[in-house]
């Protein structure tokens, strides 16, 4: 092969992989945000279970599965003829190195955003949730300007005026809807998987946790990459490293303290079923198929596929919630596509070329001319 000639992305059964990781990214995206809403609205007995215990164990599987991963990749240097304590020993020397201890801000950082997450969920809808969750764009490209001292196009400030226009239309206040009776004139039970813990729903309370989550995205993502510049780490060490701090504040600061006494009365596993389980597992690997996505893929087409997971968001509510789409929700959410596609819109005074680039190549250098955020670094879980 020319070296000239440019190198073949790979392909699953014939599938490019390009394809394939935003695919699932667009799955994932919705479904997690759909499964967590309902995980915190149904019927759940006398007990619902803890979002610490969630946010807990979302921290733990995604460090085994960085872990594996990372050993894998690992083996793969040392060959297969050293044995496996020496490629753990390795692996332990990257994860833990004299400056790996500046993640641990960004770690409680991201364990608060995940902790307001399921708050958000819990009082607002999944359509509303994730429109207004765009906001991070804001916040991050805002942290990038004052922190970072980048520079953005007059697309993208037209742009991030667009976005909180649209954020802002959503918000808009519409007459109540009659509630449906929960049972058909047939006596067949509605479709809708309402429950009495919609009824709990404080909307103000979900708006607050979005707001705040949102800052927090934006300070951990560009704190992140101002700790990464001119580092070549692999990302599934760095993830390693995020996920292992992770646990101290979701541990001790989330159950313990906040739940701690609850938790010893009720149990650690208290109201947990098949669907809680599935909501943590989509978070835990959220990290993962965001990976792929940006390894894979290029920007622009990792946001048009978050668009498109907003859109399903839309219609699963309408369809499973009894969500009544509104003309303003609908404006708002058009405009907040539109700002998020004008953002990663290349200038076009630039051409850009989009090669495959492995993830233990990947790394984050000083003359960087884009603001890459926490989900463009790979960072697993964190939305």
């Amino acid at each position: 092969m020319s070296a000239l000639e440019p190198t073949p992305l790979p392909s699953f059964m014939g599938v490019p992989m390009k394809h394939i990781s935003l695919v699932t990214l667009c799955i994932q995206n919705s479904g997690l945000i759909l499964i967590m809403h309902y995980s915190r609205i149904m019927p759940a007995g006398p007990d619902r279970y803890f979002t610490s215990t969630a946010v807990f164990l979302n921290e733990v599987i995604k460090l085994l599965i960085c872990v594996v991963v990372a050993l894998r990749d690992r083996r793969k240097i040392d060959g297969s003829l050293s044995s496996y304590a020496t490629s753990i020993r390795a692996l332990s020397s990257e994860v833990f190195t004299s400056d790996s201890w500046k993640l641990a801000i960004p770690a409680a950082l991201y364990t608060l955003q995940n902790s307001l997450q399921y708050v958000a969920v819990s009082n607002l809808d999944a359509a509303t949730f994730q429109v207004t969750y765009q906001l991070k764009i804001i916040t991050t490209a805002l942290f990038s300007v004052t922190m970072l001292h980048r520079k953005l196009s007059m697309n993208q400030w037209i742009s991030l005026v667009l976005l909180t226009a649209g954020i802002a239309i959503v918000q808009i206040p519409v007459p109540a809807a009659p509630t449906p009776p929960a049972h058909n004139d047939d006596g067949v039970h509605r479709r809708s998987a309402v429950s009495d813990g919609e009824a709990d729903m404080d909307r103000p309370v979900g708006l607050i946790a979005v707001l705040v989550a949102c800052v927090i995205s934006g300070l951990a993502g560009v704190y992140f990459e101002k700790v990464l510049k001119g580092s070549s780490t692999s990302l599934w060490v760095r993830n390693i490293q995020l996920s292992f701090y992770s646990l101290f504040p979701a541990l001790f600061i989330g159950v313990i303290l906040k739940d701690g006494k609850e938790i010893m009365e009720k149990g650690f596993f208290t109201g947990y079923n098949g669907v809680v389980w599935t909501a943590i597992m989509f978070q835990a690997a959220g990290g993962i198929v965001v990976a792929l996505c940006v390894n894979f893929a290029d920007n622009i087409a990792k946001n048009f596929a978050t668009s498109i997971s907003i859109l399903l968001s839309s219609i699963a509510s309408i369809y499973f919630f009894d969500f009544v789409l509104t003309i303003t929700f609908a404006i708002g959410a058009l405009t907040v596509l539109f700002a998020t596609w004008l953002y990663s819109k290349p200038d076009s005074k630039k051409k850009e070329e989009v090669a495959y680039i492995p993830l233990t190549n990947t790394r984050v250098d000083d003359d960087n001319t884009e603001r890459l955020s926490e989900d463009e670094l790979g960072i697993t879980g964190r939305k």
